[in-house]
Protein backbone atom coordinates (compact mmCIF):
# COMPACT_ATOMS: atom_id res chain seq x y z
CA UNK A 1 0.00 0.00 0.00
CA UNK A 2 1.72 3.33 -0.86
CA UNK A 3 0.32 6.50 0.93
CA UNK A 4 1.39 10.63 -0.17
CA UNK A 5 3.28 12.87 1.80
CA UNK A 6 0.39 14.83 1.81
CA UNK A 7 -1.74 11.89 3.69
CA UNK A 8 0.79 11.64 6.09
CA UNK A 9 1.47 15.40 6.79
CA UNK A 10 -2.06 16.11 7.24
CA UNK A 11 -2.90 12.94 9.72
CA UNK A 12 0.84 13.83 11.90
CA UNK A 13 -1.01 17.61 11.56
CA UNK A 14 -4.41 16.51 13.30
CA UNK A 15 -2.82 14.23 15.80
CA UNK A 16 -0.55 16.80 17.18
CA UNK A 17 -2.65 19.64 16.89
CA UNK A 18 -6.24 18.09 18.46
CA UNK A 19 -4.54 18.25 21.98
CA UNK A 20 -3.77 22.24 21.27
CA UNK A 21 -7.67 22.71 20.97
CA UNK A 22 -8.46 20.82 24.30
CA UNK A 23 -6.52 23.18 25.83
CA UNK A 24 -7.55 27.04 26.61
CA UNK A 25 -5.26 29.99 25.97
CA UNK A 26 -2.05 30.43 28.03
CA UNK A 27 -3.72 33.50 30.34
CA UNK A 28 -6.51 31.40 31.33
CA UNK A 29 -4.00 28.11 31.97
CA UNK A 30 -2.35 30.26 34.44
CA UNK A 31 -5.26 31.64 35.60
CA UNK A 32 -6.94 27.92 36.13
CA UNK A 33 -3.58 26.53 37.58
CA UNK A 34 -3.55 29.85 40.12
CA UNK A 35 -7.08 28.89 41.34
CA UNK A 36 -6.24 25.27 41.80
CA UNK A 37 -3.18 25.96 43.74
CA UNK A 38 -5.37 28.52 45.81
CA UNK A 39 -7.82 26.08 46.04
CA UNK A 40 -5.46 23.31 47.43
CA UNK A 41 -3.79 25.75 50.02
CA UNK A 42 -7.38 26.38 51.35
CA UNK A 43 -8.14 22.15 51.73
CA UNK A 44 -4.41 22.38 53.58
CA UNK A 45 -5.35 24.69 55.57
CA UNK A 46 -9.03 22.64 56.70
CA UNK A 47 -7.01 19.81 56.81
CA UNK A 48 -4.23 20.58 59.18
CA UNK A 49 -6.44 22.29 61.66
CA UNK A 50 -5.39 26.27 59.93
CA UNK A 51 -8.29 27.11 59.07
CA UNK A 52 -11.86 26.71 60.84
CA UNK A 53 -14.23 25.83 58.73
CA UNK A 54 -16.31 28.94 58.89
CA UNK A 55 -12.63 30.41 57.28
CA UNK A 56 -12.79 27.83 54.70
CA UNK A 57 -16.29 28.70 53.58
CA UNK A 58 -15.39 32.42 53.26
CA UNK A 59 -12.00 31.44 50.95
CA UNK A 60 -14.49 29.55 48.72
CA UNK A 61 -16.88 31.54 48.27
CA UNK A 62 -14.12 34.14 47.13
CA UNK A 63 -12.60 31.28 44.87
CA UNK A 64 -16.19 30.87 43.14
CA UNK A 65 -16.16 34.59 42.68
CA UNK A 66 -13.05 34.93 40.79
CA UNK A 67 -13.97 32.07 38.82
CA UNK A 68 -17.28 33.78 38.13
CA UNK A 69 -15.28 36.60 36.96
CA UNK A 70 -12.67 34.32 34.57
CA UNK A 71 -16.41 32.54 33.43
CA UNK A 72 -17.45 36.13 32.43
CA UNK A 73 -14.04 37.41 30.67
CA UNK A 74 -13.91 34.17 28.35
CA UNK A 75 -17.76 34.19 27.25
CA UNK A 76 -16.80 35.68 23.84
CA UNK A 77 -14.00 33.73 23.95
CA UNK A 78 -11.14 35.63 25.26
CA UNK A 79 -9.94 37.00 27.92
CA UNK A 80 -8.62 41.08 27.12
CA UNK A 81 -5.15 41.75 29.08
CA UNK A 82 -7.66 44.55 31.13
CA UNK A 83 -9.77 41.72 31.77
CA UNK A 84 -6.45 39.25 32.93
CA UNK A 85 -5.07 42.00 35.07
CA UNK A 86 -8.50 42.29 36.79
CA UNK A 87 -8.85 39.05 37.39
CA UNK A 88 -5.00 38.27 38.37
CA UNK A 89 -5.78 41.41 41.21
CA UNK A 90 -8.74 39.93 42.47
CA UNK A 91 -6.69 36.24 42.85
CA UNK A 92 -3.64 38.73 44.21
CA UNK A 93 -6.12 39.72 46.84
CA UNK A 94 -7.51 36.46 47.25
CA UNK A 95 -4.15 34.93 48.18
CA UNK A 96 -3.27 38.02 50.73
CA UNK A 97 -6.67 36.19 52.32
CA UNK A 98 -5.68 33.08 52.35
CA UNK A 99 -2.28 33.45 54.09
CA UNK A 100 -3.60 36.24 56.62
CA UNK A 101 -6.91 33.10 57.49
CA UNK A 102 -3.85 30.27 57.98
CA UNK A 103 -1.62 32.31 60.36
CA UNK A 104 -3.71 33.97 62.05
CA UNK A 105 -4.47 32.52 66.13
CA UNK A 106 -7.68 30.46 65.03
CA UNK A 107 -7.98 26.46 64.72
CA UNK A 108 -9.99 23.60 64.31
Amino acid sequence: MKTSGFTITALLATVFATPAFAQGTPSTNRIDQRQENQEKRIQKGVKSGQLTDKEAARLEKGQARIQKMEDKAAADGKITPKERAKIERAQDKESRRIYREKHDKQHN
